[in-house]
């Protein structure tokens, strides 16, 4: 069922515009920067005065914590159902469980690149509280990588000494490095997959029990 199906007409109208206030200031990071974005440039955008903008969101800051946990949100929906830690029973079905992820975040990155920018490079130099936040999201997808091992540990068919909380963070260090090459040439797709496919190799080579 619509989750919006019982809300007043009202309520429906104040969440849809708070969504696209949300996506003109996406734009609007994404086409001037952050810090050069000003709330008259969102308000413009969408053709609404400033004490509209201030009704719904406290600053611009505020915004982009909005569009931060969107994006994590829609990554941590492609680790669901056949991608999550616990839906492999054997290394063959790891390893293609590895693939489709990295396709699927290929594609992600492919369609999402400035949200990769907003996240990656322009939260970072925002201010000191925005950095640990994106740090702690960082940290968050080693210790949710560390579950894969985890799970790996217990099937017997990763090795039993396996770090999998330090292993867990370099994998993601080696994801988070593909992120930023990808922003720096783009058009190489065929790149950015050798790179995806190199991770998967070593990271099996490396853990399976011999």
């Amino acid at each position: 069922m619509n989750e919006n199906a019982n809300l007043s007409r009202a309520e429906r109208q104040r969440l849809q515009l708070q969504t696209e206030i949300v996506e003109a200031a996406f734009l609007e990071f994404s086409n001037r920067g952050y810090h050069q974005t000003a709330i008259s440039d969102i308000a413009q955008r969408l053709g609404i005065g400033h004490g509209t903008f201030y009704r719904h969101f406290e600053n611009k800051r505020d915004i982009l914590q909005h569009v931060i946990s969107d994006t994590i949100q829609k990554i941590m929906m492609l680790l669901s159902g056949e991608n999550a830690p616990q839906a492999f029973n054997n290394i063959e079905e790891y390893r293609e469980q590895c693939q489709r992820i990295s396709e699927r975040l290929r594609s992600f990155a492919q369609q999402n690149p400035l949200t990769l920018k907003l996240l990656l490079l322009e939260a970072t130099s925002i201010d000191k509280e925005m950095t640990q936040f994106v740090q702690s999201l960082i940290q968050m997808g080693g210790v949710l990588t560390a579950n894969y091992l985890k799970h790996g540990v217990e099937l017997n068919i990763f090795r039993a000494d396996l770090d999998c909380e330090n292993t867990g963070h370099n994998i993601i260090g080696m994801i988070t490095n593909g992120a930023l090459r990808f922003l720096a040439n783009p058009n190489d797709v065929d790149g950015l997959q050798k790179y995806g496919d190199s991770i998967i190799d070593l990271i099996v080579a490396g853990m399976r029990k011999n």
